[in-house]
């Protein structure tokens, strides 16, 4: 079948996971990646918390399915000539190099476009390439620190929290996948490319928009507020056997009569429905320490998983708080091929987080990531045409 960017190459000098998540996510929906890496090491994630030597990390893995790789010295002649010659056949370049990387490299936007003005050049920097923060390195934590993710992460009397998701990596690859698709489609039009830049500050921003709503409506900063309880019930319950992994968030906001009513009779307390104390959400707010005893007392004696499973069929919002090893089998992923094997060179089978995107007309096949190099002779024989001896000329070389 047809996949939705079948046709479109895309050159991925990306590295580490904001990059990366980008460029994934374009080999999921069926672009040519091709992962172009320095002859030696190559990504410097293929090592990052391995234990297994050479063998390619799990987070290498998981960040770059469905892709290609090559070995190419950038930094050699002949290697930024064969650059160039990709950039000529390509539709896409991708990079998340440190500050003015490409610019000492000689491979700046105005050289591509020179060579191939239809070529969109997708640009991942922590502050972006322009702004007085534009010279500063970073990583996901420096993103969530100055995108304001930490201020509203944690309670009013802990120190700022950086939140457990990697929205300033992967968060910031997405948006610039959203920006490189744009640019596809503006280009359908007009004919010609452009520069796609996101920076990690500004994607985290993005992401904490609506907290920023308290901060116009009263001009104060809101505080941090942990796991608010602002309506009963509503909040985190403790489930059997008790612990922080067995916890369940109960989403139950009593905003609908309806659903308070679906919760006093999940929980066997019908003789409750229409009471003029426990039906008003005032009330119930300030007596929220006996509304939401009463609830435990019920959470209490059942699983999270029980919970959900009840509150869920009652039509009450509710979530268990699953743990990583919770979602590596949770029915729900597996049933939407969240959760999904691939065959590894050296690892054998893994079972990792597959795509989540569904478009219906365009299935992903989620495949293996590419050991370092493994395509050369493919790649540069499609492109190049060159056959084995130009390979091993090459190598010998070490431009690949």
């Amino acid at each position: 079948m047809t996949k939705a960017l079948d046709g479109v190459r895309v050159i991925d000098l990306t590295q580490f996971e904001a990059g990366t998540s980008c460029t994934e996510v374009l080999a999921w929906m069926g672009a040519d990646v091709i992962k172009v890496e320095e002859p030696n090491r190559g990504d410097p994630g293929r090592g990052l918390w391995s234990q297994d030597g050479d063998i390619d990390s799990y987070y290498f893995i998981l960040l770059n399915l469905n892709k290609r790789s090559v070995t190419l010295d950038l930094k050699s002649e002949t290697g930024k000539s064969m650059f160039l010659e990709m950039v000529r056949q390509g539709d896409i370049v991708a990079e998340n190099m440190a500050p003015g990387a490409m610019e000492r490299l000689g491979l700046g936007y105005d050289v591509l476009k020179q060579i191939n003005p239809r070529i969109i050049m997708a640009r991942i920097k922590g502050f972006g390439t322009y702004g007085p923060y534009s010279d500063y390195k970073s990583f996901d934590m420096i993103a969530q620190a100055t995108g304001g993710a930490m201020t509203t992460t944690g309670y009013a009397d802990s120190v700022p929290l950086k939140p457990g998701p990697t929205i300033g990596d992967t968060g910031t690859g997405v948006h610039a996948a959203i920006g490189i698709m744009a640019a596809l489609w503006q280009r359908e039009r007009t004919g010609e490319g452009q520069v796609v830049e996101v920076s990690m500050q500004d994607a985290v921003m993005n992401y904490c928009r609506v907290r920023m709503v308290d901060y116009y409506r009263t001009g104060e900063v809101p505080p941090r507020t942990g796991n608010p309880r602002n309506s009963v019930p509503g909040g985190i319950y403790k489930c059997h056997p008790g612990g922080p992994d067995d916890y369940c968030y109960i989403f139950a906001q009593p905003v609908r009569s309806h659903m308070w009513d679906a919760v006093l009779t999940v929980i066997g307390r019908e003789d409750l429905i229409g009471h003029p104390d426990y039906s008003d959400p005032n009330w119930r707010l300030e007596h929220a320490d006996e509304v939401n005893g009463m609830l435990e007392e019920w959470t209490s004696q059942r699983s999270k998983h029980e919970v959900m499973r009840l509150m869920g069929e009652a039509g009450v919002p509710a979530g268990a708080t699953l743990n990583a090893a919770d979602l590596n089998s949770d029915p729900q992923l597996l049933a939407r091929e969240m959760i999904t094997q691939i065959e590894h060179q050296h690892r054998g089978t893994l079972t990792l987080p597959g795509c989540p995107i569904k478009l219906e007309n365009s299935p992903v096949e989620v495949t293996t990531s590419p050991l370092l190099g493994e395509h050369n002779a493919e790649v540069y024989g499609e492109i190049f045409g060159y056959g084995p001896e130009e390979i091993a000329r090459l190598k010998e070389e070490r431009v690949i």
